[in-house]
């Protein structure tokens, strides 16, 4: 059985962005083109579609590390603030991109709550990672024969 731990990350969240923003379920907030990522960046991101890869890179990580509450995802998504002559320190991401990414992977069913505990990944969203990093180690196998022996007789 093949897992999002045996693929690429950005393989699998590329294919995944591509399948969430052809279904069209999901939607970027309208502020989503002038949000900052987190404190440590100075501009919004520039690809008209980040949005969908970050809502993919957030199911992927939850898929990962569930149950996660939103200031853990932050903090996986941060990164090192720049403040001049002073020495770089880490920084947390944004939780209001993390919690309205989760609220919208919950509301199509692929997370669901756990207690006390954040969002944990649901069976739908488990089975939908595990055939997307099928159909890439199939891809993968084709192009080098020894990942044939993990692709599970293809």
């Amino acid at each position: 059985m093949t897992t999002a731990y045996d693929v690429p990350p950005s393989l699998l969240i590329e294919r995944l962005k591509d399948r969430l923003q052809k279904e069209g379920k999901i939607k970027p907030p309208e502020w989503a083109p002038f949000a900052r990522t987190g404190v440590h960046t100075e501009k919004a991101p520039v690809q008209p579609d980040w949005w969908y890869r970050r809502v993919a890179a957030v199911l992927r990580k939850v898929y990962l590390h569930g149950p996660v509450g939103t200031s853990r995802l932050a903090a996986e998504f941060g990164g090192r603030r720049d403040d001049g002559s002073a020495p770089y320190h880490p920084r947390k991401g944004s939780r209001s991109i993390a919690r309205e990414a989760m609220q919208q992977l919950e509301s199509l069913g692929l997370l669901s709550k756990t207690e006390k505990k954040g969002r944990s990944i649901s069976a739908q969203g488990r089975k939908l990672l595990d055939s997307l990093s099928h159909e890439i180690l199939l891809e993968l196998a084709k192009t080098n024969p020894e990942l044939a022996k993990y692709a599970g007789g293809a």
